[in-house]
């Protein structure tokens, strides 16, 4: 491995920490080497605050100039909630730049690597550009399309059931499996569920980290065409854990809105398809309030109803070793269904990873 992809590798180890902190800002780590010896790191923790390169300099051990900055995504040329960052490499003097992947934001574009070079500084990229791009898939997409990345969780036995035929689902994965999903709540800053979830199950859908993490909770969407949703339940009068949002269409009762407000949660009118909240027209409106990223934890009806309408990007299905059968069982993915085997919905880029005696497997869905 050249020094080149050394370092950067330890800048995208750094980015990594600012995961459930930063959205929807990308996730960023920098690194300063000098003489072959790294005097300096740093990382994007939250959002607003100072990005990875302007921590690295606050942390350096000795003068930076006429140093090699690694960072893992091109860096800012324009004023945001911060000042550009390309502005202040140029100002400490660094020599030169290796850049992971080019930002594909359209404020910053190629802008950061001309005024680097313009100033003389020497300006390499492309360093585990895959890796980082599958690291940022939400901003990405967020940024490119201002519409959430989707990721639909399932947890299923062997024989693709989520409950047994009398609903009960407690649980079908292991406290390993469970605890991932937690990880993810904390990743993503939204977390989706239909109205019969809520009524069935009660939750409150917030996350728990194990050990001494400590988690952020994800803001909770609600698809509710009718506000069929209990006044009591505890996803409506949790609003200090979390902020709760009730996606609506015109079917609802207005003074059941008022009701729902009333309790501090936020109701979104969305355009109706076939009497159900059209998800496509919910996705845009959630962008619109900078949600770039959203785990779908829904039945099996929320959970087609997504895959039909094309909103998904990647599955994260966790298999249990356990068969329970029955014709009444619920399965994952409801709805009508495809027709023919060849019009399935298929994944690519399929990992699979061992969980206790539970696999977890992950794919993003082949957009066609």
């Amino acid at each position: 491995m050249s020094k080149d992809y050394k370092y950067m590798q330890l800048a995208y180890n750094l980015a990594k920490k600012g995961c459930g902190g930063v959205n929807p800002n990308p996730l960023v780590g920098a690194v300063i080497v000098k003489d072959n010896k790294v005097i300096s790191e740093g990382y994007h923790e939250i959002y607003g605050g100072p990005h990875a390169e302007v921590n690295a300099f606050r942390s350096a051990k000795e003068p930076v100039e006429g140093a090699t900055m690694y960072v893992t995504l091109e860096p800012c040329s324009h004023y945001g909630k911060t000042p550009p960052c390309a502005q202040a490499i140029v100002d400490n003097k660094i020599a030169r730049v290796v850049i992971g992947m080019l930002d594909p934001n359209p404020l910053v574009s190629g802008r950061g690597v001309k005024l680097l070079q313009e100033h003389g500084i020497e300006v390499e990229s492309d360093f585990l550009s895959a890796e980082l791009a599958q690291m940022n898939r939400v901003f990405l997409k967020f940024i490119q399309t201002k519409t959430p990345y989707m990721v639909m969780k399932t947890a299923m036995t062997l024989d693709g059931k989520i409950a047994s035929y009398t609903g009960d689902s407690r649980w079908v994965s292991n406290e390993l499996s469970r605890a991932k999903v937690h990880e993810l709540r904390n990743e993503l800053i939204a977390i989706m569920v239909g109205v019969d979830t809520v009524i069935a199950d009660n939750p409150i859908l917030t996350t728990r980290l194990t050990g001494d993490k400590k988690g952020r909770n994800p803001i909770r969407i609600v698809v509710d065409s009718k506000a069929r949703i209990p006044l009591d339940s505890k996803i409506l009068n949790s609003c200090e854990a979390a902020k709760t949002v009730l996606a609506v269409t015109e079917a609802a009762d207005s003074e059941k809105l008022e009701a729902i407000e009333a309790l501090g949660n936020e109701v979104l009118k969305i355009k109706s398809s076939n009497g159900r909240v059209e998800l496509k027209d919910l996705m845009a409106k959630l962008g619109e309030k900078g949600i770039d990223g959203i785990l779908l934890e829904g039945g099996a009806t929320l959970n087609y109803a997504a895959l039909e309408s094309q909103v998904v990007d990647e599955v994260h299905a966790y298999i249990a070793p356990k068969i329970i059968g029955g014709y009444e069982a619920k399965t994952p993915v409801g709805g009508k269904g495809i027709e023919k085997m060849k019009d399935a919905i298929e994944l690519e880029n399929i990992e699979i990873e061992q969980l206790g005696n539970d696999l977890m497997l992950t794919g993003k869905i082949i957009k066609k």
